[in-house]
Formats: structure tokens, C-alpha cells, sequence
């Protein structure tokens, strides 16, 4: 049984177009969990009508406790030992819950799957299209665990994830950090896989008042914060950060507060090598390289010049450092 859980706050505009798009998709065996969040418009009123048109659907609320409440609180609901997400202004398209159904089934290993999405809507920008560009373009569980420290791999509610290792990691949790990218690094950190179907199987609307624009919790800072814990937990041995500017500072920086210490920093400026970055040497890339493999040291590259990980990832690899083994990429 596949359980769909569908939180929602105020979107009565779009609440019905986006349930009926998984409707279509589910068979008399499956369900659709809404979950009213607080509404102060008429979309409880809209999920009652589709509940009572319906026996597939099944409409409560959560009392407005935020998003992360919210999924629990349906979670607490669903019968299903598939969770497939869904969003209230979004559109699932057909096919999507089957597919990611027998990918899951194929892949015990995986403890969650999502699809390529296509971004709609008044406020598509280049920045999203390429986030978006960026995550259709991870599909194996490998693409997706060497990118787990960059960003959030997948479109949460375009995702379909197994009950049981949702179960296992201890479900949503609340705090200050992305409910969705907070689960997927502790899937990953369980040994459980992600990975994508290769199909455009789902339509992401985008507008200024997307929780994803607004909330303090999916800040550059946040989203730095959260995934350096994760990070820090990793790294076992001496390590160094490629990347002596802004953005390799800041993660040091994070990674330091988790206890994990950069040993030196790697960078092409010449008014950067040779100096020193909270403490350690500046050091450019022949001599860098030489120290991480004299000392067994990971890498973590830290660049945020759009385009510049792919070529520090050819240089690395053309040096022969193995990515996960050897050095690992996280902004």
C-alpha cells in the first residue's frame, strides 16, 4: 500500500488540482493523507469535501505545529509501507507512484527514491534551474550519496521513501534546519541508498511564497550548519579544505564547532597561498595534494564559484584521489 502524505497551509487555490494529480495515479488499495497546518483560508473545507468524495482520502489536522510536526502527525496516520510525499501547490504526474514503487521494491538497499522534476510557475529563475539541472542530473544511489554534502539531492515532495527505514532513522524531526535534508543525510548516514528515477515524473511549482525562500531553518547558513554536523562525523583522520575563500572558511568554520579541525587549506590565488586560515596554512594545489597524501588526509572541497567543483573534481581524480575514499564535496 502506498500512503501519500500531503501537508498543507492556506493553499486552497491549489489543494484540489494537486490532490487529484495523485489520485489519478493510485489504484483502490492506496491513500491520500491530508494534513491541515493551520489553514485560515477554506482548504480544510476543500480536503473534507474531497475526504467525503473519496474513501481514498483521509483529511485531519495537526493543529498548526509547523511542517515537521505536521508529517509526523500524518505519518502517525498512514498505513502504508510506502510514504510518498506530496505538496500542496505542486504536480504529480502519471506514472510516478509506480515507478518509484518497483524502484524501491528492485533496491532493497534504498531507503528512499524521488524522480526528475520540472519547475513552474511565477518565480523560475536561473539559480533554481540550475539547482533543479543539478539534482535530475544524480540518479544512481552513488551520484547521490558523493553529492550528500553540496545541497539537498531531491525535490522532497516529488520523493516516495520505504516506512521502514523512515522508521529506523526516527522519522521528521523539528529543529533549526530543512526538515527534508535533515532526513536525507540521516538515511545516508544509516547506510540506507537514495536514488532517482531517470523521468520527468513530477512539476515543482515555484513562487515567492515557497516555505523554501522564506523560512530562517533553509538559510545558506542553516543548511551550512546542518550538513557540517553530518560532516564532521565522517571525517576520521586528518583532513584538509580545498577552497581558502568565503565559502571554505565558513565550512571550517562549522565543521570546527562540530570538532572536526582543517589541518590546511588548499586554493589557486596566489594572494591566498601562503597565508594562513583559522589557523592553517594556505598551501596551492602541488603542495596541498603532497600533504593529504603524505598525512592520508581527506579533502573537502569547498568551492563555490559556479562550475568550479567539476573541475576540482577532474583534477583530484586525474591525480588519482578517489571521490568518497579520498576526498568528498560539501559547500
Amino acid at each position: 500500500m502506498i500512503s501519500v502524505l500531503l501537508p498543507y497551509r492556506d493553499a486552497a487555490g491549489t489543494l484540489e488540482q494537486a490532490a487529484a494529480s495523485v489520485l489519478a495515479d493510485m489504484d483502490d488499495r492506496d491513500e491520500l493523507v491530508l494534513v491541515d497546518d493551520g489553514s485560515r483560508d477554506d482548504g480544510p473545507a476543500r480536503a473534507g469535501a474531497l475526504a467525503a468524495g473519496d474513501a481514498r482520502v483521509v483529511s485531519l489536522s495537526s493543529g498548526g505545529v509547523g511542517i515537521a510536526g505536521a508529517l509526523t502527525a500524518g505519518l502517525a496516520a498512514c498505513r502504508g509501507a510506502w510514504i510518498a510525499r506530496m505538496d500542496a501547490d505542486d504536480l504529480s504526474l502519471g506514472g510516478r507512484l509506480a515507478a518509484e514503487r518497483a524502484l524501491l521494491e528492485a533496491e532493497p538497499s534504498l531507503g528512499a527514491v524521488a524522480t526528475r522534476v520540472e519547475v513552474f510557475g511565477e518565480s523560475v529563475g536561473d539559480g533554481i534551474r540550475r539547482y533543479v539541472a543539478w539534482q535530475n542530473g544524480l540518479v544512481s544511489a552513488a551520484d547521490h550519496a558523493r553529492s550528500i554534502f553540496v545541497e539537498s539531492p531531491v525535490c522532497h515532495p516529488s520523493t516516495m521513501i520505504r516506512r521502514a527505514a523512515l522508521d529506523a532513522v526516527g522519522g521528521f524531526r523539528e529543529g533549526e534546519f530543512a526538515e527534508d535534508y535533515d532526513l536525507w543525510l540521516r538515511l545516508v548516514d544509516a547506510g540506507w541508498g537514495i536514488a532517482k528515477v531517470p523521468e520527468v515524473l513530477f512539476r515543482w511549482r515555484i513562487h515567492d511564497r515557497n516555505t523554501t525562500w522564506n523560512d530562517p531553518r533553509l538559510s545558506f547558513d542553516a543548511l551550512r550548519r546542518l550538513r557540517a554536523r553530518h560532516l564532521a562525523r565522517r571525517i576520521d583522520r586528518p583532513f584538509g579544505v580545498w577552497g581558502a575563500g568565503a565559502a571554505g572558511r565558513r565550512l571550517a568554520r562549522e565543521l570546527e564547532a562540530n570538532g572536526a579541525k582543517a589541518s590546511f587549506f588548499i586554493d589557486i590565488d596566489p594572494l591566498k597561498v601562503g597565508r594562513t586560515r583559522r589557523g592553517a596554512p594556505v598551501l596551492d594545489v602541488d603542495a596541498g595534494l603532497a600533504r593529504a597524501r603524505a598525512d592520508a588526509a581527506l579533502v573537502v572541497v569547498a568551492v563555490a564559484v559556479f562550475g568550479a567543483r567539476d573541475l576540482v573534481r577532474g583534477q583530484l581524480a586525474g591525480r588519482g584521489f578517489v571521490e568518497g575514499r579520498d576526498f568528498v564535496c560539501a559547500a
